[in-house]
């Protein structure tokens, strides 16, 4: 008896997914698009992740503050108010000094990256016996030596990695959201 009533709702919603597909498409295309202009101008891309980040730190310090006076001990309100100017501070640095922050970021994501080599290398070899664990060796590997690249011609990769970085994240996410959108308007059709 369920049966009719679940086939029913589920023609009902169609409409939706066809929308819903509409919607991932008009943003994958965007994603695609901001992408490759970030490739092409990786510099300015990587400087504009560096304001971002600037801004978020220094909002990052405001919440501090607020979070400081919300109760608890004053060795906690001390140590609120100490991460609130150090997240300000940070902030207000890296907006006065982009070249310099946008350097320490190429950096912080080689140790990152040499992180997550280190991370996936441990799970492919608690995890080697299972199908596509292989993958996580692969990405280990894919990981260390980007790290490696990295590191090695630091500071000059700091000129275009941090731009590349996001385009390459942005065409992924463009196209995969154009799968799924494509995917759901031949589902809601």
């Amino acid at each position: 008896m369920t049966e009719p009533h679940r086939t029913e709702s589920f023609h009902e919603s169609l409409p939706a997914v066809g929308k819903a597909g509409t919607w991932f498409i008009v943003t994958a295309i965007a994603f695609i698009v901001l992408g490759t202009v970030a490739i092409f101008y990786p510099f300015v891309t990587g400087l504009a992740v560096t304001t971002v980040v600037a801004w978020l730190l220094m909002i990052g310090g405001v919440m501090h503050l607020i979070s400081a006076f919300r109760g608890g001990g004053a060795g906690q309100v001390i140590w609120q108010i100490v991460l609130a100017v150090l997240y300000v501070f940070a902030g207000l640095y890296f907006l006065s000094n982009p070249l310099i922050s946008l350097a320490t970021l190429t950096m912080f994501l080689s140790v990152v990256l040499f992180a997550e080599s280190l991370i996936s290398l441990a799970a492919y070899f608690s995890t080697r016996g299972l199908e596509g664990a292989g993958w996580l060796l692969v990405n280990a590997v894919v990981s260390f030596l980007l790290a490696a690249m990295i590191w090695r011609q630091w500071p000059s990769t700091s000129v275009w990695f941090v731009g590349t970085l996001v385009g390459v994240n942005l065409i992924v996410r463009g196209f995969s959201r154009l799968m799924f959108g494509t995917a759901a308007k031949q589902l809601a059709a």
